[in-house]
């Protein structure tokens, strides 16, 4: 009996430093992966100032990390998932790059700022060119080289906030927003073919969501119904960029750049959400708003401290944390709506 108990127990020992081994590598294989991501506040993970970004107000990132992190949301966000999915960490935030180690770069980097767009938009904060451009700066200072480049994506994630600074400054004027898209649609093809230029291998560029389904514009009808009109300017738009793309691919017969459907991906995970979880959950209505909406904003306070907002009981229960973004558990049910595409993500 101790002898055949020794032999298993060696056995055993054998078994799991195998499997710790094929662990170990396939970790090690992953890690040298890179991701490098652009864009606006669905991927930003922290490159606003804390004294100005609301990103860095309670009661964002009261879900994760249990504290503001600089999340456009109660928790992870698009980058966060997409980061797991490829095994790596979440890539640190450029503004962030000076003050860690070197060994926290090695997952790529996030250059995304929220309330930026393709163009300039409302929010004064880099917008997608001089994203690329402080890309471009790392790539010529060696803190990439090319080997880390032949093993990286690149996240897009842009052009909500240029309709919107399109619609705020034209009073809603949709008449001339095709010929808006079209100028869109010329910078951002500029902008993707210098990140493939700067030596990047896969580009994922993700399709707009469906804009009128956001809250700020579902609360005219109490959040029950979305605004047609801007999801068939989310349609339009997706038309001209997966064309876009196809021309792009198409100059030197690659598939460099690939989309992410966001659109579908929305309603059908707004669709399961509205169909499959428990009562009280909150469809199109913010988990967070300002107790006056569009006098204050969720995160805003008075002189004193006291809370001029709102928040739901259970942010697990809500599909949008505030009137622009998904909560936590909204971008949860859009990743794994957009699961069975993400192979395409593979170099």
């Amino acid at each position: 009996m101790p002898f055949s108990f020794f032999h298993l127990l060696c056995y055993i020992t054998i078994i799991f430093a195998e499997v710790d081994a094929v662990n170990e590598g396939a970790s090690k294989s992953k890690s040298k992966l890179r991701l490098f991501v652009f864009g606006d506040s669905y991927v930003d993970t922290g490159n606003w100032r804390k004294s100005i970004g609301s990103s860095w107000k309670e009661p964002y990132g009261i879900t994760f990390p249990g504290k503001p992190s600089g999340r456009f949301s109660d928790g992870r966000v698009l980058t966060d998932y997409i980061a797991s999915y490829l095994g790596i960490r979440t890539p640190i935030a450029y503004k962030w790059r000076k003050e860690v180690k070197r060994s926290n770069l090695e997952y790529g980097m996030n250059f995304a700022y929220g309330g930026t767009g393709v163009l300039d938009t409302l929010a004064n904060q880099p917008n997608m060119t001089t994203q690329i451009d402080f890309f471009q700066r790392l790539v010529e200072q060696k803190v990439y080289g090319k080997q880390d480049l032949d093993n990286s994506v690149a996240l897009v994630s842009v052009a909500g906030n240029d309709y919107a600074t399109y619609l705020a400054r034209n009073t809603h004027d949709l008449q001339k927003l095709g010929d808006f898209t079209k100028k869109i649609m010329d910078q951002l093809e500029i902008n993707i073919d210098r990140i493939r230029g700067l030596g990047v291998k896969r580009i994922a560029v993700t399709l707009i969501e469906p804009m009128g389904c956001i809250p700020l514009q579902a609360v005219s009808s109490s959040y029950s119904n979305c605004t047609q009109a801007l999801n068939l300017g989310s349609k339009f738009h997706n038309q001209m960029l997966n064309q876009s793309l196809q021309n792009l691919n198409a100059k030197d017969n690659s598939t460099v750049f690939i989309t992410l459907d966001l659109y579908d991906a929305f309603f059908s995970a707004l669709n399961k959400f509205t169909t499959h979880v428990p009562a009280g959950s909150l469809g199109l209505k913010p988990c967070c708003e300002g107790k006056d909406m569009g006098k204050y904003y969720c995160g805003s306070v008075d002189e004193s401290g006291a809370k001029l907002y709102t928040i739901c009981e259970n942010p697990n229960l809500s599909f949008f944390w505030d009137t622009l973004h998904p909560s936590q558990n909204g971008w949860h049910s859009i990743f794994s709506s957009l699961r069975s595409s993400l192979h395409k993500l593979t170099i």
